[in-house]
């Protein structure tokens, strides 16, 4: 499930979860047709992987936490933007068209612990 990120406390609390388990967030924006696109493969990406952490943030409503999260991460903003986070560090990020269904998947994989 897409779960929002709504400030920067639950940001720290995500980087936290992210030392058991991959966290995969979301930039979006509602006024994209792009973003729509990425977040429909995001959303399939959660729905195929019910167990997988995924948050979102969105830019337009929360510019001052997306400008916040591109300084903290040092991953320039983009929208849409995903980024895969695993213990407290960003291990990929993608924006625009390349956030696919296939990328997603295979990048999540990627960072899951070798002993699952």
């Amino acid at each position: 499930m897409l779960t929002p990120c709504a400030n920067e406390d639950e940001f720290r609390q995500m980087l936290l979860e992210s030392a058991r388990e991959p966290v995969l967030l979301l930039k979006h924006s509602s006024s994209c047709p792009i973003s729509a696109a990425a977040r429909r493969a995001v959303v399939e990406f959660c729905d195929n992987m019910p167990e997988a952490i995924c948050r979102q943030v969105l830019v337009i409503e929360q510019r001052p936490l997306s400008r916040w999260i591109a300084e903290e991460t040092g991953v320039a903003h983009a929208s849409p933007q995903v980024m895969l986070f695993s213990d407290g560090q960003v291990v990929w990020h993608a924006s625009h068209w390349d956030i696919t269904l296939p990328a997603l998947t295979a990048s999540y994989d990627s960072a899951l612990p070798t002993s699952r």
